[in-house]
């Protein structure tokens, strides 16, 4: 732990009574004192405040960053209107992904949040691709996450945020400086995730934890929250072996850039992107991420291998995600099959220290979103 960075809000986490562990490179709160099963239902009945400190903040300056950025991905952020921001991810020449990512415009820039594990080989992925702009990491600001039905009202009492909806950005100054903004979250609640500088960090999350409907909550209600929404882990869902069609994530690619649109094409990998978006037909042995309901008591977690048949003996598939879901009453999990398996009510078999448990492949999100359209 003594070579792990840390927050800004390393020692507020302390103060809370927060069990620390390793994470992305950092010391960072997996649970506090009410418990990972409190914290999940809490964020989900009211407010929860998460520190996402780790994670990266980049900002690209230049007239053509837009241009240059679309090149690296397969969204349109030429389209993305100012005060607005989009889900991407950078695609690799063979079609996997390097990371995924948010990317906000904020008129005379770009702002992206990008994962912790990969902060520091996107910012060099971007230097090497962007040479008309400047990029320009943020190490000076913490970045919190707001996230529940009771965020809006919460936050509204620091700054105003009603009017915002989902994906929208903002800048705003409050007494805690100026905050960076964003109508969005990793929960599938209405939220909002706020980026501060990082000498005012711990007065404005002390400020949110004075509130009666806000609980700090740690990496482990973080992690059933957004499997629960069918969000997707960097690293464990998706990776540089896993393509976007693949991964069930074709909804973030815009009309404009698929193989028909008018600025279709020219990222790493749509040699292998394209070709699978154009096709007619689903090649059955091509593999989806999907949706699993283990029948049971029993969660299947990351790395259950899993089977067509209870005594089949070679594995067709593995689970990426697994926990107990605290909201539904019952283990989530999701994985990859073969597209011929990947329709929801399938049943398939996990190997779970060494017995086959039977479950069922389910759509997703387990939990419907509650985002403020």
């Amino acid at each position: 732990m003594e070579d792990l960075k840390k927050t800004p809000l390393h020692a507020l986490h302390l103060d809370l009574g927060a069990r620390m562990v390793p994470f992305a490179g950092y010391e960072m709160p997996v649970q506090y004192p009410l418990g990972v099963m409190k914290e999940h239902l809490h964020t989900r009945a009211a407010a929860g405040l998460f520190d996402v400190s780790h994670m990266g903040q980049v900002l690209l300056d230049g007239s053509q960053a837009a241009a240059e950025l679309e090149a690296l991905v397969p969204q349109s952020l030429l389209g993305l209107e100012e005060g607005r921001q989009r889900y991407a991810f950078f695609t690799h020449a063979n079609g996997g992904i390097l990371d995924d990512l948010m990317v906000a415009n904020r008129g005379d820039h770009l702002f992206l949040v990008v994962n912790a594990a990969c902060k520091v080989s996107d910012v060099a992925h971007l230097r090497r691709n962007m040479a008309l702009s400047e990029v320009i990491p943020v190490t000076d600001r913490a970045l919190l996450a707001l996230q529940g039905p009771a965020a809006e009202a919460a936050l509204g009492r620091i700054v105003p945020v009603a009017e915002m909806r989902f994906m929208d950005v903002s800048v705003q100054e409050s007494d805690y400086g100026e905050l960076w903004i964003s109508r969005s979250g990793y929960t599938g609640e209405d939220g909002f995730e706020v980026s501060v500088h990082e000498a005012q960090a711990e007065a404005f999350a002390r400020a949110l934890l004075e509130m009666e409907e806000v609980e700090p909550i740690g990496l482990g209600a973080r992690d059933s929250l957004r499997l629960e929404a069918g969000l997707c882990l960097y690293g464990h869902d998706i990776d540089t072996t896993t393509d976007p069609v693949q991964a069930a994530l074709t909804w973030a690619i815009q009309k404009v850039r698929r193989p028909s649109g008018s600025r279709s094409g020219g990222y790493p990998g749509d040699a292998v992107i394209g070709p699978k978006l154009a096709a007619a037909e689903i090649d059955p042995d091509d593999t989806r991420r999907v949706g699993l309901v283990p029948e049971g008591r029993a969660p299947m977690r990351e790395g259950v291998q899993l089977f067509e048949t209870e005594d089949a003996r070679t594995p067709i598939g593995r689970v990426t995600s697994g926990a107990p879901g605290p909201t539904v009453g019952h283990p989530v999990a999701m994985g990859y099959v073969p597209v011929r398996l990947s329709l929801t009510g399938t049943q398939i078999w996990g190997e779970v220290r060494g017995k086959r448990l039977p479950a069922r492949v389910a759509p997703m999100p387990f939990v419907p979103p509650t985002y403020k359209r």
